[in-house]
């Protein structure tokens, strides 16, 4: 019995579609290729664990080397996924003409039995996780100019998503593990391909959950209302971990038990946020770091309608707009309670929102 990947169909009006291995009408895919489950175990060594390179809500991912020798990322997406064929070649068509310096590529596709893998090009630099969290080992020193260099590249990425492509494309999972940086420390938005597409005339749409703790947006988190504005809360959670080098999934910053966005709010409060600046970086221009860090207080107001738009927030971050922050309100927190999820008024009129540190990814436990 022979086994292949799903094909493009270029035939003619008389010829019959392809079909897929398990019976199912094919579906044409143009622009990428289509790789056989035996090419992608070849490439990886059988999947070998030493080639492992992450792993997310979707499944983990491998690296791989072609027999052309071009080196790519292969990601086996979780055995639990709900998703039929024709729906992941819809998906797959659709994220295949997605085209942005600062997004992952799509390269091709598998799909063999239950098995659904996705190939993308390979990053040199591994994640923005490994290179300024830590998670890995990693000799990695980014200063200041690579820094705002991520910032940038990743608003310009988010801001393509969810402005320029038609339809939108909310990520739903924007944190540093899924910013990967090329040989020149270009980011690059990882993960956004199973993102669910925002028709034009929907403002937002109701969903499970599926993001990672310290970057959830408190209505999302709350209410499961997700909006563009949620993927602009988590980046402003993501400049504070450029910044400052520290993980907004702990909360035990400052002394106390605050997450890494309320201790940051409170020194700003205090007129001390360069405090939060990472100790490796020994030079950076302080009125420049400084404004980012309000620029990220602008993307995580309590209050969804207030944040900017990514289109804006590019301006923000290039100077070209001036931060008027006598409209800058207070961010919306996760408080570490040990108790289930649960909203409550802060002092200042702000909304606080108590919620587990727990540094887990939910799409971990709800893949979408």
């Amino acid at each position: 019995m022979s086994c292949g990947c799903f094909g493009a169909s270029t035939a003619k009006k008389k010829r019959s579609p392809s079909r897929t291995p398990n019976g199912m009408d094919g579906y044409p895919l143009d622009n990428v290729r289509h790789f056989s489950d035996k090419e992608l175990r070849l490439a990886t060594d059988n999947y070998n664990m030493s080639n492992k390179i992450g792993r997310g809500g979707f499944g983990t991912v491998f690296r791989g080397t072609l027999k052309n020798r071009r080196q790519v990322a292969v990601k086996t997406l979780s055995a639990g996924s709900r998703q039929g064929v024709r729906e992941f070649l819809a998906e797959i068509n659709t994220i295949s003409h997605v085209k942005h310096p600062n997004l992952v590529e799509l390269i091709g596709c598998c799909i063999e039995g239950p098995s659904r893998v996705l190939v993308y090009e390979y990053v040199e630099n591994n994640s923005l996780d490994c290179a300024l969290l830590g998670t890995w080992i990693s000799n990695i020193r980014l200063d200041w100019r690579k820094r705002a260099g991520i910032c940038m590249g990743t608003a310009r990425g988010l801001a393509f998503l969810h402005e320029e492509l038609v339809p939108h494309i909310v990520h739903r999972d924007i944190k540093a593990s899924n910013i990967l940086l090329d040989r020149d420390f270009n980011p690059k938005i990882g993960d956004f391909g199973l993102a669910k597409l925002f028709p034009d005339d929907i403002t937002h749409i109701s969903t499970r959950i599926a993001g990672t703790t310290g970057y959830l947006a408190p209505e999302y988190a709350m209410g499961g209302q997700l909006t563009m504005k949620a993927d602009v809360y988590s980046f402003g959670v993501l400049i504070l971990e450029i910044v400052s080098g520290k993980s907004s999934a702990r909360a035990n910053w400052g002394g106390s038990q605050k997450f890494l966005l309320e201790w940051a709010w409170q020194l700003h409060e205090e007129g001390k946020l360069l405090e939060l600046v990472d100790p490796d970086m020994v030079e950076y221009p302080e009125e420049e770091v400084i404004r980012h860090m309000k620029v990220a207080f602008f993307c995580t107001q309590a209050t969804a309608s207030r944040r900017p738009l990514m289109s804006q927030v590019v301006e923000m971050l290039s100077k070209k707009t001036r931060l008027n922050e006598k409209q800058l309100t207070a961010p919306g927190f996760f408080l570490d309670s040990g108790e289930s999820s649960r909203k409550k008024s802060s002092y200042d009129g702000s909304i606080t929102y108590q919620f587990s540190s727990t540094p887990v990814s939910i799409t971990q436990v709800t893949p979408r």
